[in-house]
């Protein structure tokens, strides 16, 4: 079976039923024992205290905004060149899950640079381009909720969503891009030499891996909301026009 044939809407809906309890409750098994793990069973940090046990939070929060944008853009794309209403909406579902993964990324940022920086806020490059990132985050949802046609929608929601790409990198790569600026480097890195400690890391690990369950249940789940939104639309029109 070809991979194209799982943008059919019937299939879809046929294959994410019976996925979906099983993503749903793998990510709340990772999230209940990395954060339990996380914050109750691993030591204060020697400088940062008890503050650090935000990475719990913070870091998988941060990863999946900029990955869900990511996600956007290639189901998008997908939609430009192949034109699979499944992948459009797709998208479209995804942007209010990473509009709240930004949020909470942005929030928990504040709350653990206050006490390290000695204040909530910083015109850093990579806290400036996450705001970007979340302002784009809320253009592209009112961008869809002001075209009624959903062709239209899809296809001017993609320009946008290749345009915000490059906040979205600028996101993840900042440090590397500027040095001044007060946020730390990556916490997580191919290079292990460059990672958290070991007692930080393994919770950490399952966390992101809840947070990526998290959002992949939730956009499947919108994803069939919003299919079942369309074809309602599409019954009510032909009522209209019988």
């Amino acid at each position: 079976m070809s991979l194209w044939e799982y943008a059919n809407p019937r299939l879809f809906m046929s294959w994410t039923r019976s996925v979906l309890p099983w993503t749903f409750g793998l990510a709340g098994v990772c999230l209940v024992v990395g954060l339990i793990w996380g914050f109750f069973f691993t030591p204060d940090d020697f400088r940062q205290g008890s503050t650090v046990k935000i990475i719990y939070l913070h870091v998988p929060a941060a990863l999946m905004a900029i990955n869900a944008w990511i996600m956007m853009l290639v189901a998008s794309l997908i939609w430009v060149v192949r034109r699979h209403h499944v992948s459009a909406l797709a998208a479209r579902a995804a942007a209010p899950v990473g509009v709240v993964m930004t949020l909470i990324a942005l929030w928990t940022g504040a709350v653990w640079g206050q006490p390290m920086w000695g204040t909530w806020w910083a015109w850093d490059p990579r806290l400036t381009s996450f705001l970007i990132l979340f302002l784009f985050y809320l253009g592209y949802i009112a961008l869809w909720e002001a075209i009624e046609d959903p062709d239209t929608a899809a296809d001017l929601t993609a320009i946008l969503c290749i345009v915000g790409s490059i906040f979205a990198i600028l996101a993840r790569y900042a440090v590397f891009f500027w040095n001044q600026g007060l946020h730390q480097g990556a916490s997580l890195s191919l290079d292990a030499e460059k990672n958290v400690a070991d007692v930080f890391y393994y919770p950490l690990l399952i966390c992101i891996a809840g947070f990526v369950l998290l959002f992949v249940a939730l956009v499947l789940m919108r994803t069939r909301t919003e299919i079942r939104v369309r074809r309602i639309r599409a019954l009510q029109a032909r009522g209209q026009h019988a």
